[in-house]
């Protein structure tokens, strides 16, 4: 193994953590710490994963916000740095790492928002698109793709999750001219659900978590949202007739659920319901 290589695994031991992981009322938080620019190594690819995987495996976790240190970048993508001290091998696997964990992340039957409070360019964009649904602060930031300036293209799913995203043309148009626009813009295009006017990076998560907040338990099922996102997510990737299978077979899963039998009993009842997340 080169030395640069090994110098970026040998990064693990030095005890400082790339991803703050939290959870509190049903939210997991993963917080992509490295300020200023927030950019992503693979210790810190990895670091993201063991997140993922703790907030699919831990029951209490209903949705999962991604969001980035500090009051300038969710995430400026990968740390070129790094890139540039990495053999052609090392950066393909660690493309290939990039991609898997991004995915696992699209593919978890949770809910998930990124709270962009910052800066959202190259690979943040793509860790963004990874999400369902994306809240930003208002004035904060720029984003897009301008890994063309670089003379590769976006490597972490960004020209395919961008072209589901906005169109084929639009997104070809947008990466061959590396643009880079406001949140606002990100909104008429379709890659930003909502703007939120915050004062600080501090007050922006505190108006995001709550926003994530109403998909929990006892208001939503948050059982259901979840089979939600995962039929969308899945069920536009695969033929239509195979999509509808999905579907009833989340269904079912669902029928069995505690919270589906709350919510018609309560519905017959004519009370609001309590749901459980389970």
């Amino acid at each position: 193994m080169a030395e640069a290589e090994a110098k970026v695994l040998n990064e693990e031991e030095s005890g400082v953590s790339l991803v703050r992981y939290s959870v509190e009322n049903g939210v997991a938080v993963m917080t992509l710490n490295d300020p200023p620019a927030n950019t992503y190594s693979y210790q810190m690819m990895r670091e993201l994963d063991l997140a993922i995987l703790a907030a699919r495996m831990d029951e209490s976790v209903q949705v999962i916000v991604v969001t980035g240190q500090g009051e300038k970048f969710f995430c400026a993508g990968a740390n070129i740095a790094m890139l540039s001290e990495v053999t052609p091998e090392f950066k393909y696997y660690f493309c290939l790492h990039a991609n898997e964990t991004l995915s696992r992340l699209e593919q978890t039957p949770k809910l998930v928002v990124a709270a962009i409070n910052g800066h959202c360019v190259g690979g943040g964009l793509e860790v963004a698109l990874a999400a369902d649904i994306r809240v930003a602060r208002r004035g904060a930031g720029k984003m897009g793709l301008p890994e063309v300036s670089l003379g590769v293209l976006p490597g972490t799913g960004g020209t395919q999750r961008l072209a589901r995203a906005v169109g084929k043309s639009r997104a070809i148009e947008l990466m061959a001219t590396g643009e880079l626009f406001d949140f606002e813009r990100g909104a008429e295009l379709g890659l930003i659900n909502r703007v939120i006017e915050a004062d600080s990076s501090v007050a922006f998560l505190v108006e995001a978590l709550a926003y994530a907040r109403q998909f929990t338990a006892p208001d939503r099922a948050s059982r259901a949202v979840g089979r939600i996102k995962r039929s969308v997510q899945t069920g536009a990737e695969i033929p239509f007739e195979s999509a509808l299978a999905l579907e009833r077979e989340l269904q079912q899963q669902l029928f069995l659920s505690e919270d589906a039998r709350e919510g018609l009993a309560a519905y017959t009842e004519k009370r609001k319901p309590n749901f459980r997340g389970k």
